[in-house]
């Protein structure tokens, strides 16, 4: 990009607010002045941003003046009070919450997949859940040259993907489980520390899917432009701290074989496949952790399907990169040159 936009940061003290700041100057987007906004609380407070202190303002239904570009990472009732002030000043939205996902008017774009529906924004721009994104980069690829009908897949998600303070709580809660101390949770409400349990989103208690799986299910059929999908997944939080997982088997409407999977995904862009079955080593979070890409992995044939249609593999990848920040920053970089000032 020649062109050097004005970028506000909506949710700066998060962690997806550094990881906005990071991925910029990593990937040397060109900025022309950063606004860094958050609660009024951290208000007056400073960061960093290549070589210069940026002082942290009250966000604001008049924070976006003379904006270009706002990045959201605030929680989906902060998108939808503050983005309609951003679009009014001008901006263009790229927003990480739930808020807009399901608006037919809004885009939701994963750069790999569907690119082409940037241009098509009318002011906002969605990026996907992050459990949908570390699925379809991998599965996109497969989808384009034999169609996938039914997708099953369990996630194994990290605390990143509740906030900064999640990630905190797990660091203290396990120091106290060792320690032999009483820890009284007060960001993810079950214990966190040596344990696993179902998603902490809202169970509708007519189809027993969380808010994570109901995500996933309707953002994939809305990404492939698939209405007909058949998706069944179950959303697990585990004790680590950053990085998302997931088993995914997935049936095509032709046979396919684990070394066709393989051959597209060596060339599917966003995708590393980490598949050693000799050292028995495949995709983890503390390898994902840092990584721009999607690491996929144990591509198998899915044995309780004879008729061959179906492949099963692991993949892994940094919630707060690909799955958040990194997601939202590719679709600044491909977002038109128009008159945005």
């Amino acid at each position: 990009m020649s062109y050097e936009p004005v970028v506000a940061i909506a949710g700066v003290t998060g962690a997806v607010g550094a990881e906005f700041i990071a991925t910029m100057d990593r990937r040397a987007f060109p900025v022309r002045k950063l606004k860094a906004l958050a609660s009024a609380r951290s208000a007056g407070k400073t960061i960093d941003f290549r070589g210069e202190r940026i002082v942290i303002e009250e966000l604001t239904e008049k924070s976006f003046e003379g904006v270009d570009i706002a990045l959201f990472s605030a929680g989906a009732g902060i998108s939808r009070k503050f983005s309609p002030a951003a679009v009014k000043s001008g901006a263009v939205v790229i927003d990480n919450s739930s808020a807009f996902r399901m608006d037919p008017n809004v885009p939701l774009v994963i750069p790999e997949i569907n690119a082409n529906r940037i241009r098509e924004h009318k002011g906002i721009i969605a990026v996907p859940n992050c459990s949908a994104i570390t699925a379809l980069v991998p599965l996109w690829p497969i989808h384009r040259q034999n169609r996938i009908k039914r997708v099953i897949l369990s996630t194994y998600q990290a605390a990143s993907g509740a906030g900064a303070a999640a990630m905190e709580e797990l660091v203290e809660s396990t120091r106290a489980y060792l320690d032999g101390r009483p820890f009284t949770p007060k960001v993810i409400p079950l214990p966190y520390a040596f344990n696993v349990f179902s998603h902490n989103t809202e169970i509708d208690p007519e189809t027993g899917y969380n808010g994570e799986e109901t995500k996933v299910i309707k953002e994939t059929r809305k990404i492939f432009e698939d209405e007909q999908i058949a998706i069944g997944v179950t959303c697990v939080r585990v004790p680590v701290l950053r990085a998302h997982c997931e088993a995914i088997t997935f049936e095509c409407e032709k046979p396919i074989t684990e070394h066709e999977v393989r051959a597209i995904l060596s060339k599917a862009p966003g995708v590393k496949i980490v598949d050693d079955r000799a050292k028995n080593y495949f995709p983890m979070p503390i390898d994902a952790s840092g990584q721009d890409d999607v690491l996929v992995g144990r591509i198998r044939k899915d044995l309780s399907d004879a008729s061959g249609h179906s492949i099963s593999m692991f993949v892994s990848a940094d919630q707060l990169l690909k799955g958040a920040a990194l997601n939202a920053i590719q679709i600044a970089e491909l977002l038109p040159q128009r008159a945005m000032a």
